[in-house]
Protein backbone atom coordinates (compact mmCIF):
# COMPACT_ATOMS: atom_id res chain seq x y z
CA UNK A 1 0.00 0.00 0.00
CA UNK A 2 1.46 3.40 -1.26
CA UNK A 3 -0.23 5.39 1.17
CA UNK A 4 0.51 3.52 3.90
CA UNK A 5 3.96 2.54 2.97
CA UNK A 6 5.38 5.48 0.92
CA UNK A 7 8.81 4.84 -1.06
CA UNK A 8 11.18 7.57 -0.12
CA UNK A 9 11.86 9.00 -3.72
CA UNK A 10 15.60 9.88 -2.95
CA UNK A 11 16.81 6.23 -1.91
CA UNK A 12 13.69 4.20 -3.16
CA UNK A 13 13.85 2.44 0.52
CA UNK A 14 10.24 2.10 1.73
CA UNK A 15 9.03 3.26 5.38
CA UNK A 16 5.83 2.87 6.85
CA UNK A 17 3.83 5.95 7.42
CA UNK A 18 3.83 6.12 11.02
CA UNK A 19 7.59 6.10 10.97
CA UNK A 20 8.23 8.96 7.89
CA UNK A 21 5.58 11.58 10.15
CA UNK A 22 7.43 10.47 13.68
CA UNK A 23 10.75 11.28 11.88
CA UNK A 24 9.08 14.91 10.61
CA UNK A 25 7.90 15.57 13.66
CA UNK A 26 11.26 14.96 15.24
CA UNK A 27 12.91 17.61 13.05
CA UNK A 28 10.57 20.31 12.89
CA UNK A 29 10.39 20.30 16.54
CA UNK A 30 14.31 20.62 16.64
CA UNK A 31 13.73 22.60 13.70
CA UNK A 32 16.24 20.90 11.76
CA UNK A 33 15.79 20.37 7.75
CA UNK A 34 13.24 17.66 6.42
CA UNK A 35 15.61 14.75 5.78
CA UNK A 36 15.32 10.98 4.80
CA UNK A 37 15.37 8.80 7.91
CA UNK A 38 17.60 6.35 5.60
CA UNK A 39 19.96 8.35 3.29
CA UNK A 40 19.98 11.65 4.82
CA UNK A 41 19.20 13.53 2.06
CA UNK A 42 17.02 16.40 2.30
CA UNK A 43 13.06 16.08 1.28
CA UNK A 44 12.05 16.90 -1.81
CA UNK A 45 10.51 20.50 -1.80
CA UNK A 46 7.70 19.48 -4.79
CA UNK A 47 6.27 16.89 -6.20
CA UNK A 48 7.40 17.13 -9.00
CA UNK A 49 10.64 17.67 -7.73
CA UNK A 50 9.92 14.03 -5.74
CA UNK A 51 9.16 12.45 -9.44
CA UNK A 52 12.04 13.60 -10.80
CA UNK A 53 14.14 11.89 -8.74
CA UNK A 54 12.26 8.97 -8.85
CA UNK A 55 12.88 8.82 -12.85
CA UNK A 56 16.27 9.04 -11.65
CA UNK A 57 16.39 5.94 -9.61
CA UNK A 58 14.62 4.14 -12.42
CA UNK A 59 17.07 5.33 -15.15
CA UNK A 60 19.77 3.70 -13.16
CA UNK A 61 17.67 0.55 -12.76
CA UNK A 62 16.84 0.25 -9.31
CA UNK A 63 14.45 -2.35 -9.18
CA UNK A 64 11.76 -0.81 -6.46
CA UNK A 65 11.22 2.44 -8.12
CA UNK A 66 10.74 0.23 -11.30
CA UNK A 67 8.95 -2.07 -9.27
CA UNK A 68 6.58 1.30 -7.58
CA UNK A 69 6.61 3.02 -11.26
CA UNK A 70 4.66 -0.01 -12.26
CA UNK A 71 2.10 0.30 -9.60
CA UNK A 72 1.42 3.76 -10.55
CA UNK A 73 0.80 2.64 -13.94
CA UNK A 74 -1.32 -0.02 -12.97
CA UNK A 75 -3.30 2.17 -10.62
CA UNK A 76 -3.77 4.79 -13.77
CA UNK A 77 -4.85 1.87 -16.14
CA UNK A 78 -1.64 1.59 -17.83
CA UNK A 79 -1.46 -2.27 -17.84
CA UNK A 80 0.82 -2.71 -20.32
CA UNK A 81 3.68 -0.51 -19.15
CA UNK A 82 2.88 -1.61 -15.85
CA UNK A 83 3.39 -5.35 -16.42
CA UNK A 84 7.02 -3.93 -18.78
CA UNK A 85 8.01 -2.46 -15.36
CA UNK A 86 6.70 -5.81 -13.15
CA UNK A 87 8.73 -7.57 -15.46
CA UNK A 88 11.83 -5.56 -15.40
CA UNK A 89 11.86 -5.14 -11.87
CA UNK A 90 11.52 -8.37 -10.93
CA UNK A 91 14.63 -9.79 -14.14
CA UNK A 92 17.22 -7.41 -10.94
CA UNK A 93 15.18 -9.86 -8.28
CA UNK A 94 12.68 -7.63 -6.48
CA UNK A 95 10.03 -10.27 -4.97
CA UNK A 96 7.28 -7.56 -5.00
CA UNK A 97 7.87 -7.31 -8.47
CA UNK A 98 7.64 -11.09 -9.23
CA UNK A 99 4.35 -11.11 -7.24
CA UNK A 100 2.72 -8.45 -9.30
CA UNK A 101 3.82 -10.48 -12.68
CA UNK A 102 2.23 -13.62 -11.16
CA UNK A 103 -1.03 -11.66 -10.71
CA UNK A 104 -0.76 -10.25 -13.85
CA UNK A 105 -0.75 -13.58 -15.45
CA UNK A 106 -3.53 -15.19 -13.17
CA UNK A 107 -5.76 -12.17 -14.26
CA UNK A 108 -4.53 -11.91 -17.63
CA UNK A 109 -4.15 -7.66 -17.38
CA UNK A 110 -2.91 -7.03 -20.63
CA UNK A 111 -1.31 -9.98 -21.18
CA UNK A 112 -2.64 -13.79 -22.23
CA UNK A 113 -3.11 -15.71 -19.01
CA UNK A 114 -0.66 -18.28 -18.39
CA UNK A 115 -0.80 -20.63 -15.23
CA UNK A 116 2.86 -21.95 -15.41
CA UNK A 117 4.39 -18.61 -15.90
CA UNK A 118 2.33 -17.58 -13.16
CA UNK A 119 3.27 -20.38 -10.42
CA UNK A 120 6.64 -19.55 -11.78
CA UNK A 121 7.09 -16.01 -10.45
CA UNK A 122 5.09 -16.82 -7.39
CA UNK A 123 8.02 -19.75 -6.57
CA UNK A 124 10.14 -16.92 -7.26
CA UNK A 125 8.79 -14.01 -4.78
CA UNK A 126 8.45 -17.08 -2.35
CA UNK A 127 11.99 -17.80 -2.49
CA UNK A 128 12.55 -14.28 -2.10
CA UNK A 129 10.32 -14.02 1.01
CA UNK A 130 7.12 -12.81 -0.16
CA UNK A 131 4.21 -14.04 2.12
CA UNK A 132 1.38 -12.62 -0.18
CA UNK A 133 3.09 -15.33 -2.70
CA UNK A 134 4.03 -17.99 -0.65
CA UNK A 135 -0.11 -18.59 0.50
CA UNK A 136 -1.04 -18.52 -3.18
CA UNK A 137 1.39 -20.71 -3.96
CA UNK A 138 0.43 -22.85 -0.78
CA UNK A 139 -3.41 -22.73 -1.73
CA UNK A 140 -2.31 -23.70 -5.43
CA UNK A 141 -0.93 -26.82 -4.27
CA UNK A 142 -3.62 -27.48 -2.02
CA UNK A 143 -6.42 -27.29 -4.68
CA UNK A 144 -3.87 -29.75 -6.67
CA UNK A 145 -3.99 -32.26 -4.24
CA UNK A 146 -0.48 -31.93 -3.39
CA UNK A 147 -1.32 -31.36 0.45
CA UNK A 148 2.51 -31.84 2.23
CA UNK A 149 3.50 -28.95 0.03
CA UNK A 150 1.05 -26.46 0.55
CA UNK A 151 1.41 -27.37 4.19
CA UNK A 152 5.34 -26.81 3.97
CA UNK A 153 4.90 -23.59 2.44
CA UNK A 154 1.80 -22.69 5.41
CA UNK A 155 4.41 -23.43 8.08
CA UNK A 156 7.10 -21.57 6.48
CA UNK A 157 4.67 -18.38 6.43
CA UNK A 158 3.54 -18.65 9.79
CA UNK A 159 6.27 -18.83 11.64
CA UNK A 160 6.91 -15.45 9.45
CA UNK A 161 3.68 -14.32 11.20
CA UNK A 162 1.23 -14.54 8.11
CA UNK A 163 -1.98 -14.82 9.65
CA UNK A 164 -3.51 -16.34 6.71
CA UNK A 165 -1.16 -19.00 6.20
CA UNK A 166 -1.63 -19.84 10.07
CA UNK A 167 -5.55 -20.44 9.52
CA UNK A 168 -4.95 -22.47 6.73
CA UNK A 169 -2.74 -25.29 8.84
CA UNK A 170 -5.71 -24.77 11.77
CA UNK A 171 -7.84 -26.04 8.96
CA UNK A 172 -5.55 -29.06 7.79
CA UNK A 173 -4.78 -29.81 11.38
CA UNK A 174 -8.17 -32.11 11.84
CA UNK A 175 -7.48 -33.88 8.81
CA UNK A 176 -3.97 -34.95 9.45
CA UNK A 177 -2.69 -33.34 6.91
CA UNK A 178 -0.25 -31.40 9.51
CA UNK A 179 1.60 -33.41 12.40
CA UNK A 180 0.90 -32.34 15.79
CA UNK A 181 4.89 -30.86 16.32
CA UNK A 182 4.54 -29.08 13.55
CA UNK A 183 0.82 -27.16 14.27
CA UNK A 184 2.70 -26.40 17.61
CA UNK A 185 5.57 -25.30 16.09
CA UNK A 186 3.97 -23.26 13.51
CA UNK A 187 1.97 -22.23 16.61
CA UNK A 188 4.33 -21.05 18.78
CA UNK A 189 6.37 -19.06 16.78
CA UNK A 190 3.05 -17.01 14.88
CA UNK A 191 1.95 -16.27 18.72
CA UNK A 192 3.67 -12.93 19.02
CA UNK A 193 2.67 -12.08 15.56
CA UNK A 194 -1.03 -12.75 16.46
CA UNK A 195 -0.92 -10.79 19.24
CA UNK A 196 0.47 -7.83 17.93
CA UNK A 197 -2.25 -7.79 14.84
CA UNK A 198 -5.38 -8.01 17.69
CA UNK A 199 -3.79 -5.41 19.45
CA UNK A 200 -4.15 -3.51 16.20
CA UNK A 201 -7.64 -4.22 16.10
CA UNK A 202 -8.61 -3.24 19.49
CA UNK A 203 -6.60 -0.06 19.33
Amino acid sequence: DEKASPMMACCSKIICNGCNIANQIREVKGKLLLKCPYCRHQLPQSQEEAAQIRMKRVEVNDPVAIWRLGVRCRREGDYESAFQHYKKAAELGNADAHYNVSCVYRDGEGVEKDKKKEVYHLEEAAIAGHTFARHNLACYEGINGRHERAVKHWIINAKLGDQKSMEGLKESYPDGLVSKEDFAAALRANYPYMLKESSKGSS
